[in-house]
């Protein structure tokens, strides 16, 4: 399989703390995948050393099958990168931006670049420093997508968006990678968007690959138990893949990963007068996926 992303064994201290744990990942080309995790999980640690700006403690990373610690500016050119920073000159207008953007890359396609601006409504001639934040994100979109990447990646990039300027932003990304081909990791909280726009999810837990699946997948092996406990509700620490639980309105709420429907009856077992079970949103599934790692780092420190 021809992967846009592999590391093997990928390890980074950074600032004597350990970003990246051995992580091994591979992410074939096209379609978009989503890395979600806590924050200082490790996603933007994995970023800078994707894109050459960390050399790693141990392992290897590689990028459209180059390593990433010898990328030449050919091969950079045919990566797109976006920060929730949005990061521009202000003293500078669009244009001027542009002109040097244009520059660079030789695959340069500016009908694209002005189809993405124009649904942001910014004017060549405007600068940077008098662009709202939506703005930027709009202008930092389309100068990535104007490249013609083969690889977009995105760091948070719709944080502190409003609604307008974020589906804007997410509609204007899908329409051009889909048209061009590439392949996009996407980096995000929001589940919503998570939903919206990604092929296959990544979970990434203190520097380690957890899980990988597509969004819909993920969300099957993840179920709601539900249980109504007469007495005193007793210990379910123990329970096979439990992720987390929660006590609503008299009711135990147990979010499970991968268990047979028998879960059921092990709770009758354990004194419970009802149980039922239901499917779960991404959001919770991913929540209590992580909540779980965070309670388990807890007990071992």
């Amino acid at each position: 399989m021809d992967y846009a992303i592999q590391t093997k064994g990928l390890s980074l201290l950074y600032q004597r703390k350990l970003a990246l744990d051995d992580m091994t990942l591979d992410l074939p080309r096209g379609g978009v995948h989503a890395i979600v995790g806590a924050n200082g999980a490790g996603k933007s640690s994995l970023f800078r050393v994707l894109l050459g700006f960390e050399s790693p403690t141990a392992g290897s990373a590689a990028v459209l099958g180059c390593d990433s610690g010898a990328l030449t500016p050919a091969l950079r050119g045919r990566i797109g990168f976006v920060n929730e920073e949005h990061s521009l000159p202000g003293w500078l207008r669009v244009s001027d931006v542009t002109a040097m953007q244009r520059k660079q890359y030789p695959r340069w396609h500016q009908a694209r670049f002005e189809e993405v601006l124009g649904n942001f409504n910014v004017l060549p001639g405007q600068q940077i420093a008098q662009l709202s934040r939506g703005e930027r994100a709009g202008v930092s979109l389309a100068l990535a997508l104007a490249q013609s990447p083969e690889l977009m990646i995105l760091d948070e990039p719709t944080l502190g968006l409003d609604v307008v300027a974020k589906r804007a932003f997410l509609e204007s990304l899908m329409f051009t990678a889909t048209d061009n081909d590439a392949t996009v990791v996407y980096c995000s909280h929001q589940m919503e968007e998570i939903e919206r726009v990604a092929d296959n999810l990544v979970i990434i837990e203190r520097g380690r690959l957890r899980h990988m699946s597509a969004p819909d997948e993920f969300c099957e092996r993840v179920r709601v138990w539900v249980a109504e406990f007469p007495f005193k509700t007793p210990d379910l620490a123990a329970l096979p893949g439990l992720l987390e639980v929660q006590q609503i309105d008299g009711l135990t709420h147990l979010t499970v990963f991968d268990q047979p429907e028998e879960f059921g009856a092990r709770l009758k077992l354990m004194g419970a007068r009802s149980v039922q079970s239901m499917s779960t949103t991404l959001e919770r599934a991913v929540n209590g996926f992580l909540r779980r790692g965070h309670a388990s780092a807890k007990r071992a420190a």
